[in-house]
């Protein structure tokens, strides 16, 4: 399983409108992406921190893949509501120690 965490600054005025673009815009496009798995957002409980979000995939060629050919439009959907630009990192889920979880997704 690979993990690809995101970080910005959202603009705070739009939150509810942030929220549903994610909802009704770009979950459906990232669950037309093959080896999709899961989408986690994390919003700060201090506004001005950064919002993390993590989404899970089947291999890290599948986000590979996303990156190149859906992210463009992800990110020109998002832009309008973000105060910093998008950053984000690569990694691999050591499934072993979080078996319950894989358990659950797997169901």
């Amino acid at each position: 399983m690979f993990a690809r965490i995101v970080e910005f600054i959202r603009k705070l005025e739009k939150k509810e409108e942030f929220v549903k673009k994610i909802r009704n815009e770009v979950l459906p496009l990232l669950k037309e992406q093959k080896g999709f798995l899961e989408l986690l957002p994390f919003f700060p409980e201090n506004k001005t921190e950064k919002v993390i979000t993590i989404t899970l995939w089947m291999e890290k060629w599948d986000v590979e893949k996303y990156e190149r050919e859906a992210y463009p439009k992800v990110e020109e959907i998002l832009k309008p509501y973000l105060v910093t630009p998008v950053t984000f990192k690569h990694y691999t889920v050591e499934t072993t120690l979080c078996e319950r979880f894989v358990e659950t997704l797997a169901a």
